[in-house]
Order: structure tokens, then sequence, then C-alpha cells
């Protein structure tokens, strides 16, 4: 009797806890139900409806008329001003390996001890903060070719004209890449952190051997923080192709479309024009492009990143 008590009290027991486990994850999922329904309803359904009407013709009013592969078709056969848009955007992602080597400079310098070092992080991080159409503006000033300082610096240091900058169809996109140098302090805070990560004894060790500083710098420093450059080359990546208010703010796609961001055309078909089933073509293509970039980054990746715990 005692045995068959002890049973049905553990089976009891066994029970209330099943329950209060039960109880526990419902109210887990009770609680994380807002963000899986707003994920579901605001990021895969737009995707899913974005894809849809990709293969429509549609003006945001009417009914979308399904077309097939069309918006496709003419995108890459019969509309010279999207592989304009693609040049113009493939040219200015130069400025992506120009902001890992600024990016990565300044972090070194800014990791050095010397007085007043908050002060100069600072200062070399605050223009990232600014963004936007303030920004914009203010490099529309800069790049004036009268008044402009950039082009009273050439003249004064180096006793050149400078060119028209923005309203030249050949610098135009020089200067949008020189203009991104603005926030090139977003990966420099970056690569400042893992700077300081990277043990100090592999360096004095390297010093015993007789390694200058160069090649401190190539054999210790570079593939300790890999890492972060591979992240800080998706993130620019990413980034470059997805360019759009300076573009939009500063040239309006010009001077003769030299500075026709691919998101810039993007954005006139579909709010300009209200030809949203040709944009919505033109965001899944973007959207492969920048899939299948950093896919081959990644993939390349195993040949030049170092992860300590893989050794």
């Amino acid at each position: 009797m005692a045995g068959g008590g002890g049973l049905c009290y553990s089976r009891r027991r066994g029970a209330a806890l099943y329950t209060y486990h039960q109880k526990r994850m419902i109210a887990g999922y009770v609680f994380i139900s807002p963000w899986v329904i707003g994920f579901l309803v605001f990021v895969v359904g737009s995707l899913l409806a974005s894809l849809f009407l990709s293969f429509t013709n549609w003006n945001a009013l009417s009914t979308p008329q399904f077309i097939g592969l069309k918006n496709y078709a003419k995108l890459f056969f019969d509309d010279p001003l999207f592989w304009k848009s693609v040049k113009v955007t493939a040219l200015y992602s130069l400025s992506i390996p120009l902001n890992l080597v600024f990016g990565l400079l300044i972090a070194v310098l800014l990791n050095q001890k010397i007085k007043g070092l908050g002060l100069f992080r600072t200062i070399y991080y605050l223009p990232s903060v600014i963004v936007g159409v303030a920004v914009s503006l203010l490099w529309v000033w800069i790049f004036n070719p009268r008044f402009g300082i950039f082009n009273l610096f050439l003249a004064q240091v180096f006793g050149i004209q400078g060119p028209a900058w923005l309203a030249d169809e050949s610098w135009v996109i020089p200067a949008l890449i020189i203009m991104s140098l603005w926030g090139v302090g977003g990966p420099m805070l970056i690569y400042l952190a893992a700077l300081q990560n990277v043990p100090t004894s592999y360096y004095e060790a390297a010093i015993v051997d007789g390694a200058n500083a160069w090649q401190r710098f190539l054999k210790i420093t570079v593939p300790m923080i890999s890492p972060v450059i591979l992240f800080n080359l998706i993130m620019g990546i990413i980034q470059s192709f997805q360019v759009f208010t300076p573009a939009y703010v500063m040239t309006d796609g010009g001077p003769n479309h030299g500075s026709l961001m691919y998101v810039l055309y993007l954005y006139r078909h579909a709010f300009q024009w209200y030809r949203m089933g040709y944009a919505a073509a033109q965001a899944w293509l973007l959207f492969v492009l920048i899939l299948a970039m950093t896919l081959v980054v990644l993939r390349s990746s195993a040949a030049w990143v170092y992860y300590e715990s893989r050794k």
C-alpha cells in the first residue's frame, strides 16, 4: 500500500511539473507572439508580396496584372538606364576598400598611448553620427567649384584648378567616394575594439624575435582582427549598393545620369513613375546581387580570415 501511495505521489508530482513547464512554455510563446506576428506580417509577408508584384504590372492604384517575366526581361534587354545604374553603383563600390583602409589606419593611430586620446577618438567618430540630408547639403558646399573649400585647398596647396565635381559627369562618382569617408568613424570604432583585444604578449614575443613594426602589423595585427575586417567588408558591400541620399539630394542622379545609383533608379520607378511591379523586380535583383557577393566573400574568408578557436 505504501509503495502504491508513493507511486501515485510521484505521478501527481510529475504531472504537476509537466503542467508547470507547459504553462511557462505557453507564457513564453504569448510574450514573443507580437514579434513573431510582426515579423511574419511586415517582413515575410512584405517579401512574398514584393516577389509576387515583380511578376505584375501595377501602378499602386489598379489591380495588379500578371505579366510573368516581362519586367525582368525588360530590365536585362530593354532598359539601358538599368545597366547605367548598375555601372554607376559598381564604380561607387570602390569606396569599400578606401573605407576599410582609412578606418583601419585611423584605428591603429588611435590605439596608441598618447595624450588626449579620448578627445581624438570622439573627434574622429563624431562625423559618422551625423548622416542624411544635412551631411549631403554640407558636401554640396564643400564641392562647390567656385567657393568650395575642396577646390580652394587644391589651389592653395597644390596650385591646381579643381574640377566641377558634382557638375561634371566624370568627377561626380569620385566626389561621392571622397564624401563616403565622412562615415569612416563607424568601422574605425569596430577596428579599435578589435585592436584592443589583441594580446600584447604576441607583440612582446615578436619584438624578442626581432620583428619590426611593419612585420608585427602584418603577421599579428591583421590576422588577429581579420574577422572584423570580414564584417566591415560585408557591411560595406551592403551599404554601398544601397546608397541613396547623396545621389538624390546632391545630384538627383545627374549630370547626364553620371550618379544614377541603383536604389535611386528603383525609387524613381516606384514613387515617381508608380511602376511598382517594375521596381519590385529591381529590388529582387538587388537582393540577389548583394546575396551573391556576400556568399562569395564568405566563401573566400576561409583563405584569409583567422579564427583562434579553429587553430
